[in-house]
């Protein structure tokens, strides 16, 4: 008769066996439950440390949304936990009116931040493509956004193996003949989006042309429309005394006086030095902060030789890194060239990168736009208030036919959204389409743990006084026209 196997091995032997599998949670579990078990299946996952609480941040706010539909939040356990091996529905929440998703203090694409989570923790905004079967894909542009990380397929475009530059930045140069001879110029062939680097030369300030009012045709290679050198409001406006300012911060302090170059210097460069030998050099380097912080020190001495901005024409500007580091900037003009909504991105320049980063034509004719659709919205929106029906006539002009329920001949419900939207345009919205923002070495943004630039250790403020000029006249010629229309 076979003996009795003591207690103690029976132990031994379970301690031995490989832990068996636990069974996935259901929606009618806890949020703690779910939210610890889609923890355990995010991808590239670092215990501790500001990436695991922003992921269950995120995760917790998921959840508690998808408490209501517990279908879709079953779907979504499923999904993860499943590795996306069983097929599942739509996991959907309600889009937000600039299509970002806020989690801990930063912003973000809602279908973006998830596939990050649990399956490509390098994921880029643009490298995101649905499958046939998402109904509620981001890019279907519907009220509800899917989140289903495995209703999206990742595309990457292939970069050219010869430059440490990012994927989604593909260009190369093109030799163009000027009278002074040949020169380089960078061509875009590709989408781009955040980081920009070709060691490319342009021409200096000597080869411009002397022409205030002519852009010097070298430089008028670029995907944009090519746009006669006719100038703005000839005769109408003098052109300012100093083309621009240049504002020097740390955090968001500002440190030293403003900086104005005058107009007959076409170019000015801010380094980290400490002696400023010309007119056109702002040192940074010579300039004290008894509230200074260790980043902020750290981050300076590798300014550099900084950056040149180039006045080309009546008030394009041209931005060369020759720092041996990267800067960051924000610009409206590199937003539209990367066909991203304004603000929406910080573009990364690489050292010895020379690229256009503002358009004066652009930019006039964007806040013209704007000023009339903002002046046409108060007017629809006033209509619409006092149930006049002449509202919907009037917001035909702002937001189009869509946004009239053509039964009842009203504005509807997104209509009124988008007037609202319009009508709340404001003269500090469009005095931001005249200024660049740059930060040294440390960037900012959607991409990056820091927001604002208001974080980014040292930076500059770059006012384009021409730009702001006609936003003036502009600004001017609305409130005439009001008047006018009030009478």
């Amino acid at each position: 008769m076979m003996e009795p196997v003591p207690a103690m091995y029976l132990q031994n032997v379970q301690h031995m066996l490989p832990p068996q599998p636990q069974a996935p949670p259901a929606a009618s579990d806890a949020c703690l439950t779910i939210v610890h078990s889609l923890m355990c299946h995010r991808q590239g996952a670092v215990h501790g440390g500001e990436d695991e609480t922003f992921a269950k941040r995120a995760i917790e706010s998921l959840v508690k949304k998808l408490k209501e539909k517990r279908d879709e939040l079953d779907a979504l356990i499923i999904a993860v936990t499943m590795s996306g091996r069983r097929p599942s529905k739509c996991v959907t929440i309600q889009r937000t009116l600039d299509g970002r998703l806020q989690v801990a203090g930063k912003k973000g694409f809602p279908h973006v931040i998830y596939a990050r989570l649990w399956r490509w923790p390098d994921l880029h905004k643009n490298e995101l493509k649905h499958i046939s079967v998402c109904q509620y894909a981001f890019d279907l542009k519907c009220d509800l956004v899917c989140v289903n990380p495995y209703h999206y397929e990742r595309v990457i475009s292939p970069a050219p193996p010869s430059r440490l530059v990012k994927d989604e930045f593909v260009h190369d140069c093109i030799q163009v003949e000027g009278e002074s001879g040949t020169h380089t110029v960078e061509r875009k062939t590709g989408g781009w989006d955040s980081g920009y680097g070709c060691n490319s030369s342009l021409p200096t300030v000597e080869h411009l042309n002397k022409n205030f009012w002519d852009p010097p045709s070298i430089l008028q290679h670029s995907s944009m429309e090519q746009r006669p050198p006719s100038p703005i409001l000839r005769g109408q406006l003098i052109s300012p005394e100093h083309w621009c300012s240049v504002q020097y911060f740390e955090l968001d302090h500002k440190v030293g006086e403003t900086f104005k170059v005058i107009a007959q210097y076409r170019e000015v460069k801010i380094d980290g030095y400490v002696n400023p030998s010309e007119p056109n050099r702002f040192c940074l380097g010579q300039l004290s902060n008894v509230h200074r912080t260790e980043a902020s020190e750290k981050a300076r001495l590798h300014v550099g030789k900084g950056v040149k901005l180039t006045l080309s024409g009546e008030g394009d500007v041209w931005l060369e890194c020759q720092s041996q580091h990267p800067v960051f900037v924000q610009s409206q003009y590199l937003d539209k060239e990367a066909k991203r909504e304004p603000g929406d991105a910080v573009h990364k320049i690489f050292p010895g990168t020379h690229l256009k980063v503002f358009d004066l034509h652009d930019c006039y004719d964007t806040i013209k736009n704007k000023a009339q659709k903002a002046q046409s919205a108060a007017r629809a929106q006033a209509l619409a208030v006092s149930g006049n029906p002449e509202a919907a006539h009037a917001a035909l002009q702002v937001v189009g036919p869509k946004a009239i329920n053509p039964e009842s001949g009203t504005l509807t419900r997104d209509g009124m959204a988008q007037i609202n939207a319009a009508a709340n345009i404001g003269v500090d919205d469009l005095r931001r389409m005249c200024i660049l923002r740059l930060s040294f070495v440390k960037g900012w943004g959607p991409d990056y743990h820091r927001v604002n630039i208001k974080y980014t250790p040292c930076w500059i403020e770059i006012q384009l006084h021409r730009a702001l000029q006609l936003l003036d006249h502009v600004l001017q010629w609305t409130q005439m026209y009001e008047a006018g229309q009030d009478h």
